[in-house]
């Protein structure tokens, strides 16, 4: 009923001006995040065709980190430990991981790529660094390490949030 003069309708979108900032974050971040996962499906499925999307974000932290417990790589992702497991033994079906005892403690098992793995993720890795830089070649480099920043810091705080 707009224009009524009644005032007591209430726009949802109407507000100070941090509440149009946030609401315009949460609908690029959906948008973002939409496109990564499909992203990440794709970048998946070249490095193997039948790894799971959600893996590959394992073989990121596997080549960045290098050798992690698996309570450490549930931790860093957030999920539980049969989920974490569950991806686990489907990249080390693939050939794309292998466990090692950890020496620190003979009980626990340090978990890490392969050279296939490693190999297949790199490729696919910078394929897809390439196909950034094509996308932002008219950015200015400032631009992009200020946006790699926020996004960091971002990150950091979902992470000990």
């Amino acid at each position: 009923m707009h224009g009524s003069g009644t005032g007591s309708e209430v726009d949802p979108t109407a507000g100070n001006g941090v509440d149009q900032e946030f609401l315009a974050l949460e609908r690029e971040l959906a948008v973002f995040l939409r496109r990564a996962r499909a992203s990440s499906g794709e970048m998946a499925r070249e490095v193997h065709p039948e790894l799971e999307p959600a893996a590959y974000g394992l073989l990121v932290r596997l080549d960045d980190a290098g050798p992690q417990r698996a309570t450490e790589l549930a931790a860093y992702f957030g999920v539980g430990k049969a989920t974490m497991s569950r991806q686990l033994r489907a990249l080390d079906d693939l050939g794309l991981i292998v466990r090692d005892p950890d020496p620190a403690d003979g009980r626990a098992w340090l978990v890490r790529l392969t050279d296939e793995g490693r190999d297949r993720f790199r490729r696919v890795r910078d394929a897809r660094r390439e196909r950034y830089v094509r996308k932002l070649a008219d950015w200015d480099r400032g631009e992009v390490a200020e946006l790699a920043r926020l996004l960091h810091q971002l990150n950091t705080r979902a992470e000990n949030a």
